[in-house]
């Protein structure tokens, strides 16, 4: 006997493309209310390789889209619900620890604290990278930007403290 079967379609691309581009947005929307460029900010001693202050919103606006490709590739990798799960966290507790160094650096004026915790940032990229490899090479490879991004945020922010110092 024959039965035919409808094979099933892989999940769309584009569904979670949108999911994960507005929670990129709503992410970046986040840290950029906690963003104040005011007399305090212009008035830190900066070192002279930090790039100019326009290149950061095409970098995060990059950063963020890459983010957002590389979720959905491993969404519609991986299925699973277990896979999801951690994907979601990992992605989750990478946004908090985005929005909580813009909180600390700009909104508390706490550069010291913002160059302490951009070492749980940075190991929160690479533990969203492992995530990612189980489902897409690809997804994991398009976060480097990001990583190389926030290792030179480190040295930056570390730098300022430093030349600033104390705070508080």
């Amino acid at each position: 006997m024959n039965v035919s079967r409808t094979p099933t379609a892989p999940p769309s691309f584009w569904k979670p493309l949108a999911v994960a581009a507005g929670l990129a947005l709503a992410i970046g929307a986040a840290g950029g209310l906690l963003t104040r460029l005011d007399a305090w900010y212009y008035a830190l001693r900066v070192p002279p390789w930090k790039p100019p202050d326009l290149a950061f919103g095409p970098a995060w606006t990059t950063i963020f889209a890459l983010c957002a490709v590389a979720a959905a590739l491993a969404w519609r990798a991986r299925p699973e619900a277990a896979f999801r799960r951690r994907l979601l966290l990992a992605f989750g507790v990478n946004a908090a620890l985005n929005v909580l160094w813009s909180a600390l650096f700009f909104f508390l004026r706490r550069p010291d604290w913002a160059s302490s915790e951009v070492v749980l940032l940075w190991g929160s990229i690479v533990w969203v990278m492992v995530v990612l490899q189980n489902a897409s090479r690809l997804a994991a490879l398009l976060l480097l930007p990001y990583l190389a991004w926030v290792t030179l945020a480190a040295a930056l922010t570390w730098e300022i403290a430093r030349l600033n110092g104390p705070f508080g």
